[in-house]
């Protein structure tokens, strides 16, 4: 069977509400940034659905002994945020992604070969930066399917791009937009990320 890449779409209001904020032009930067916060969250929670690793402990209650599931600490799980937009939906994300190490450089120069990876990124346009991050992180033997990308909106021609050279990946996003302008912007699309955050009104 060929390996083909993963793109879930979380069927979910809240965000859809928050893709939408986005989306609005009129949305002030103050807002715009809260949106991307939480995509963070929502689009981190449902990466992780089936991803954390976890363990069985035995607890006692007040009334007696049961079994649940904790964390596994020993599995550590690297965050690395696309700055300047990546860094706002990291701020969502980290409400959900116990024991994380923030990489605000960048991918390490080491990674653990048990490690999980979190790439967040405002938006996949042409899909250039992240195919030139998961080079990187190629280079270092890290499995794709150790990888997840936390994006607010993509692209179809970044998508298309991305899966060509990295099957198995698994990306959670809000939206796929269907085009590209002539300068590279996504359509319908959510403007300019890094100029919106900024933008004081």
């Amino acid at each position: 069977m060929a390996m083909t890449l993963r793109v879930v779409v979380p069927p979910h209001t809240l965000i859809a509400h928050w893709l939408t904020m986005l989306r609005n032009e009129s949305t002030p930067a103050s807002l715009y940034s809260t949106g991307l916060e939480e995509l963070g969250r929502w689009l981190t929670y449902e990466a992780l659905r089936d991803w954390l690793p976890y363990r069985q402990e035995k607890v006692t209650t007040n009334l007696c002994s049961t079994e649940g599931q904790v964390i596994e600490s020993s599995v550590p799980i690297l965050a690395i945020p696309f700055l300047p937009g990546g860094l706002e939906l990291w701020q969502g994300a980290r409400k959900v992604l116990p024991n994380a190490h923030l990489c605000l450089k960048g991918v390490p120069n080491f990674i653990e070969e048990n490690a999980g990876i979190v790439l967040l990124l405002d938006q996949i346009d042409t899909g250039g930066r992240l195919v030139e991050a998961l080079s990187v992180l190629k280079k270092k033997n890290v499995d794709t399917r150790r990888i997840r990308v936390v994006t607010a909106l993509a692209s179809s021609p970044g998508l298309v791009r991305t899966g060509e050279e990295n099957p198995e990946l698994n990306i959670f996003t809000a939206c796929i937009d269907p085009e590209l302008t002539e300068n590279g912007e996504i359509k319908p699309g959510i403007g300019n990320p890094s100029l919106r955050i900024n933008t004081r009104t």
